[in-house]
């Protein structure tokens, strides 16, 4: 099997850089994903509860030969449960059939409700209660992420956010990272390559290493320091997405696909989604 890296996130727990995205995937669809991602050697699983298959992966995690311990689940708060994140995350767990997550993420901050900052004292105390070994955020910007730590003491480790080359994203990555919060990536192809795989560079790079387009991006949010969740649901794809750990880009060829960075927003902005 690849040797895969581990993050470690700033409260001291370990996480795998790389893992299963499984958005828009059906319950079965979701338990057959990541039973194949684990059969390949992934070790990090993402859901939500508003994915609505918090099932398939609990019945995967049942299924598959490889410890709990050995697996990192995420799962998330969705905006309508902020006031409600204990019972919100007594339903995940059931549905995962788990004890606990590795990481529980609030969805998005919702600052037009302005209930996040009360979503987050109580994901401390779920953390607090051993439900969850660590908490982060999604689609949080800079001001979101102040206030948090400014009114609990208690900064995210991850910062879960949509990033791919179109959209890099730099100024808040580089600030999650002097806070000692980590990026993670969401829709790191684009949703399928969307304008980034006919990319010159992108298909350059791909004749030079052998690879596919998916395969070079997928290495570029690795060496550019991101967790990264490719979401796939077909068997040769997961197996694809997989293999990429057996070369690694040149810091020239980091800053050419930097130059692809149009500010193309896909999905719903921070700021405005309630």
């Amino acid at each position: 099997m690849a040797e895969q890296p581990i993050i470690k996130l700033h409260d001291g727990n370990m996480m795998p850089q790389f893992g299963l995205g499984v958005w828009q995937a059906t319950i079965d669809d979701a338990r057959k994903a990541a039973i194949k991602a684990l059969e390949v050697g992934y070790r990090s699983i993402d859901t939500a509860a508003i994915y609505k298959n918090e099932e398939g992966i609990g019945q995967a995690l049942q299924e598959t030969d490889v410890a709990r311990d050995d697996i990192f689940v995420t799962t998330k708060l969705w905006n309508d449960d902020q006031l409600n994140a204990e019972k919100a995350m007594a339903s995940s767990l059931k549905k995962l059939q788990l004890e606990s997550v590795d990481l529980y993420l609030m969805h998005w901050p919702c600052p037009g409700k302005d209930n996040y900052v009360e979503a987050w004292k109580a994901m401390i105390e779920l953390q607090k209660q051993g439900l969850t070994k660590s908490i982060g955020v999604c689609n949080f910007q800079e001001a979101h992420l102040k206030r948090l730590m400014d009114e609990t003491g208690v900064s995210p480790v991850v910062n879960q956010i949509e990033l791919h080359p179109m959209f890099q994203q730099r100024t808040l990555h580089s600030w999650n990272a002097m806070h000692q919060i980590q990026t993670e990536s969401w829709s790191p192809l684009a949703q399928g390559g969307k304008g980034v795989f006919d990319q010159e560079v992108i298909k350059n790079l791909a004749k030079k290493y052998g690879k596919t387009p998916a395969q070079i991006v997928i290495r570029w949010h690795l060496d550019s320091g991101l967790v990264v969740i490719p979401k796939s649901v077909t068997p040769s794809r997961i197996q694809e997405n997989f293999e990429v750990f057996d070369f690694r880009l040149e810091k020239p060829e980091i800053s050419d696909i930097a130059t692809l960075d149009i500010g193309n927003r896909l999905g719903p902005n921070p700021d405005e989604l309630n």
